[in-house]
This record gives structure tokens, sequence and C-alpha cells, in this order.
């Protein structure tokens, strides 16, 4: 019997229900992990800066002072907004402090994470985080501003602030908008090749109708349901591909199936790969 999980893990514990109804029950990522993650990133952000203000400053000589303000001013834009874009856009759907904290961002339908769920996200960091910051830096330099709105200030600042501690999913607005959550990835292991497992016994053969079905994207869901061993999931994702295949159930065991068909869709995509017609996912190929 495994041991049970410390408290703060299982009240952090959400389904996750992929398109083919695998359930991969993340964990999400607590406040201080996403906290150090933003924090690693805003360091990289400033220290570019500071390389690429001096780098300016030296080769513009007689203008450096003028030129810094240019670049701060242009550069922290830029930025601040393209970097967790660019980043969380990815396959890994990360960013460089988010990787180091083994965090990632996900939707929280099920679905693959798109553009347009990330722009979200990362468009109301400014309102979250920078409008704030840049309200305090004008309260700082500002004796005169009016007490009562450097009240309301301080009061905006601390909503947007403190949102994922009054919420049990751990979400910013941001996400809350976009409909993701940020997860906790675990430590990856090396695990055996599950194409590659020896068997004396005969494998069954697909046609390429059936393994047409499927890409990259879900043979790696595939892989971590066989992976996982639970056969309530196995016996769904086995009758699933059944039906949409349309192969009759002779009673072959559901996990034999589901090794059978891994193997040959390994096989079916490795060779669209190397045709140059990568297939990511159900819904099509790749742009080339």
């Amino acid at each position: 019997m495994s041991a049970p999980r410390p408290q703060r893990e299982r009240t952090l514990t959400r389904d996750f229900v992929t398109p083919e109804g695998v359930n991969l029950h993340l964990r999400l990522a607590g406040g201080s992990e996403r906290a150090i993650a933003f924090a690693i990133d805003a360091a990289i952000i400033v220290g570019a800066l500071i390389a690429l203000t001096i780098f300016a400053s030296a080769v513009l000589s007689g203008g450096g002072g003028n030129a810094a303000a240019i670049i701060w001013m242009i550069g922290f834009f830029v930025l601040r907004n393209f970097w967790f874009i660019g980043f969380e856009s990815g396959g890994r759907g990360a960013t460089p402090g988010k990787r180091l904290m083994k965090l990632r961002v996900v939707a929280r339908d099920g679905a693959r994470l798109t553009g347009g769920a990330v722009v979200v996200r990362n468009a109301m960091r400014e309102i979250e985080v920078f409008l704030p910051l840049q309200f305090l830096a004008i309260e700082a330099a500002t004796s005169d501003l009016d007490a009562l709105i450097g009240l309301l200030g301080l009061a905006w600042s601390g909503l947007f602030l403190f949102f994922p501690l009054l919420n049990r999913d751990r979400m910013r607005i941001g996400d809350l908008l976009a409909g993701t959550w940020v997860v906790h990835v675990p430590q990856a292991r090396l695990l055996p090749d599950l194409a590659a497992t020896e068997d004396a016994r005969p494998r069954r053969r697909f046609d390429e109708r059936a393994l047409r079905l499927y890409g990259i994207y879900e043979l790696q869901t595939l892989e971590k349901v066989l992976r996982q061993g639970r056969q309530d999931s196995i016996s769904r994702v086995a009758a699933t591909i059944r039906v949409k295949a349309d192969i009759p159930d002779d009673g072959e065991d559901d996990t034999v199936f589901l090794n059978d068909y891994y193997a040959a869709l390994v096989t079916y995509l490795e060779s669209e790969l190397v045709m140059g017609r990568p297939t990511d996912t159900k819904h099509g190929r790749r742009a080339t």
C-alpha cells in the first residue's frame, strides 16, 4: 500500500482530464514557488537591460545618458511583455524561471494551451504587477500626493498582490480570465522505452487509418497512461481508440492492446517525421 500524500499536496491536487478522457491529477504550484520563479525571470530581464545599457553607453560617447534612458524605457517594456508570452507559448509552457522551479502553464479544460490564453494571462500582468509598481514609485517620489488617492492605490495593489491567496487554485486574475493553471512538474525519471520492450508474442498490426487518428501530443498522453498503469484509464483509452478506429473488441486485454497500439503509433509517427510530415496533434500536421 502506498504512503498517504501530505495534506498540503492533496489540497493542491486537481483533476486534469485530457481530450481522451484521462485524468492526470496535476499538482498546482504554490504561491512561494510562483513568486520565486517570477523573481528569477525579473532578475534575468533586469540583468539583460543592465548589460545592454553598459554596452550602449560605451558605444555612444556623449549621448550615453539619453541612450540609457531610452534603452530602459523601450527595452523594459518589450522584455516584460514578450519574455513571458514568448516562452509560455513554446512547447514547455514555461519561462526559464518556471523551468528552474519545475513549473509550467496548462489550460484548465485539459486542452492544449493556446496563444490567446498566454497573451491574456500575461497582458493582465501589466495591471497586476507593473501598474501598481509604477504607482508606488510615483507616490514615493511625490510628497504632495493626496492621502485618499494613495490609500486607494495601496488597496488596488494589495488586491492583485494577495489575490492568489484568496482562491483555492492559487490563480492570478490573469489565470482566471485566461482559463489557465500553473502546475508543478515532477522531476523526470529515465524509464524504459515502452515501444522497445522485448516480447515473445507477435504484436497486433494496425492500418494507416487507425494510426492517423493521433499525433505526437496524444502519443505522449498515451505513454503517461501506460506508465501510470491505472486500469480504469487504460480501459477507457483502449475503448476510445477501438471506437474511433472501428476495431472490434475481441476480448483482448486492454493493456496488451494499448501497448501494441503505442508501439505501432511510435513507428508510424517516426516514419512521418523522416518524410518531413510531422504530425503534432490529432487535428493535423504542423505547417511547413
